[in-house]
C-alpha cells in the first residue's frame, strides 16, 4: 500500500480533524509513573507487546538490582558530564509517553549529558558504549548541540540487562545531529527505550536505529519541532531472529510550520516466532502549514513462522501542506531473485546474502561510518549463515 497526498487534498485512510494528539496512546504524557495505568495488553499502544516478557518494567515490580556501564569517547571540545536528577536539562525534550518511560524517568539516579558547544563541527563521532552487566537498570542520557554545531553520535548497546531508559536530543538552531543507536544485546536482554528529539529552527536531525540482539526490544523514537524550518530523517534496520520480539514505535509531531520529516525502516525476519512490530505515527497539526512528510516501512520474511505487524498512521488537521504520504509492505524472500543469480554461477548461499544486502543497502548507507557499516553487514551475514547452517 502506498499513499501520497498533495497539498490541499486528502485520501482514504487518513484520520482527519477530531482525533486528539497521540490518539493511540492510553494516557497523557507525564513525568509521574502514577499518571499511567498498568497496561494489560488490550490498549492500542501495548497490544503487540508480550507484557510477560517485560520482567515487571510495565507494572512496577521490576527492582533496580543490576546495572549498565556507560563509557563515552568524545573528540576534543565536547563536554561529558554525569549529573543528578535536578539538572535543568533533563526532561527538556519532552515527557515520557508510557508507563515504562515514566518508570525509567522516576527511577534513574544519575544521567549522562554530552554537550557539543555552539558552532563546533566535529570531524570524529562521539561514541557512547552502554554495556549491560546483568539485572535490572534504569537510565537517562542527554545529547545537546549548540546553535550551528555539527556532530555524529553512536550509542552502542551490548551485554545483558533488563533496561528501561530515556534518551533526549536537544538540537540548537541551525545545528546538525546524526545519531546511530545500535541494539546488539545478548540473547536474553530486554530493552525498552524512549528517544525524544527537540529540533530547533532550521536544524537537522538524522536518526539511524539498528536492532539485532535481545529477547525483547521496544523503542519509541519521537520528534518534536521547536521552531520553523526543522528537518528530521528517521532510518532503521532490524533483523528479527527465532523467538525475538523487536518493536519500533515512531511518532513525529508536526506542530510548527514549514518543517520536514522522512522515515524509512527496513526489517528482515527469520525463524519460528520471530515477531517484528513497526508503528509509524505522523501528526500534522492545524498550525503546521507547509509540512512535507513521508514514511516507509518494508519487511522481508525469510522463513516460515515469522510475523510482522506494520501500521503507518497519518493524522492531518490542515490542508495547507506540501505533501504527506506513507507506504508499508511485507513480502517473502523471492525465489526468482535467487534463481536469477544462481543461473549466473553464483552459489545459493552467496546469492541469498546479495539479495538481503541489497534490501538493506539504502538504510545502511545512511550511517556514514565505515567501521560501523562493515560491522552491520557482517552481523547480517552471520544471521543468514546461522539460518542455513
Amino acid at each position: 500500500m502506498a499513499e501520497t497526498i498533495p497539498a490541499g487534498s486528502t485520501t482514504d485512510g487518513v484520520i482527519q480533524v477530531g482525533q486528539p494528539t497521540d490518539a493511540r496512546v492510553s494516557a497523557p504524557a507525564s513525568y509521574d509513573v502514577a499518571d499511567f495505568p498498568v497496561p494489560h495488553g488490550r490498549e492500542e499502544d501495548w497490544r503487540f507487546t508480550p507484557l510477560e516478557r517485560l520482567r515487571g518494567l510495565h507494572d512496577g515490580t521490576a527492582v533496580a538490582d543490576g546495572g549498565v556501564k556507560v563509557e563515552v569517547t568524545a573528540p576534543e571540545g565536547v563536554t561529558v558530564e554525569t549529573v543528578g536528577r535536578d539538572d535543568a536539562r533533563l526532561g527538556k525534550a519532552g515527557k515520557p509517553v508510557d508507563r515504562v518511560a515514566a518508570q525509567a524517568y522516576s527511577s534513574f539516579e544519575k544521567a549522562s549529558v554530552v554537550t557539543v558547544p555552539k558552532e563546533t563541527v566535529l570531524t570524529e563521532p562521539v561514541r557512547i558504549a552502554v554495556h549491560g552487566e546483568g539485572g535490572t537498570a534504569f537510565g537517562h542520557q542527554v545529547i545537546e548541540l549548540g546553535a550551528f554545531a555539527e556532530a555524529v553520535v553512536v550509542i552502542d548497546h551490548t551485554g545483558d540487562a533488563t533496561l528501561a531508559a530515556n534518551v533526549e536530543y536537544l538540537i540548537g538552531d541551525g545545528a546538525k545531529l546524526t545519531v546511530v543507536s545500535v541494539q546488539d544485546w545478548d540473547d536474553a536482554a530486554v530493552h525498552v527505550g524512549q528517544h525524544t528529539a527537540l529540533v530547533g529552527r532550521d536544524a537537522t536531525f538524522k536518526s539511524v536505529v539498528v536492532t539485532f540482539g535481545g529477547d525483547l526490544v521496544r523503542l519509541h523514537p519521537r520528534v518534536v519541532y521547536g521552531a520553523p524550518g526543522g528537518e528530521a530523517e528517521l532510518y532503521g534496520v532490524y533483523f528479527t531472529d527465532n523467538g525475538q520480539h523487536q518493536e519500533h514505535r515512531l511518532f513525529i509531531d508536526h506542530d510548527t510550520p514549514h518543517c520536514r520529516s522522512n522515515v524509512a525502516y527496513k526489517g528482515a525476519l527469520q525463524g519460528k516466532e520471530a515477531h517484528a512490530v513497526w508503528i509509524g505515527d505522523v501528526l500534522i497539526r492545524a498550525a503546521a502549514e507547509g509540512t512535507d512528510t513521508y514514511e516507509l516501512n518494508r519487511n522481508l520474511v525469510l522463513t516460515d513462522g515469522a510475523r510482522v505487524d506494520s501500521v503507518p498512521n497519518l493524522e492531518i488537521e490542515t490542508g495547507e501542506i506540501v505533501g504527506a504520504g506513507h507506504a508499508s509492505a511485507t513480502g517473502r524472500f523471492e525465489d526468482e531473485q535467487l534463481f536469477y543469480l544462481m543461473a549466473r554461477g553464483i552459489p545459493a548461499d552467496e546469492a541469498r546474502r546479495l539479495v538481503v544486502r541489497g534490501f538493506f543497502a539504502e538504510v545502511v548507507q545512511q550511517i556514514g561510518i565505515p567501521d560501523l557499516e562493515e560491522r552491520l553487514i557482517a552481523k547480517i551475514e552471520a544471521e543468514l549463515e546461522a539460518s542455513v547452517g
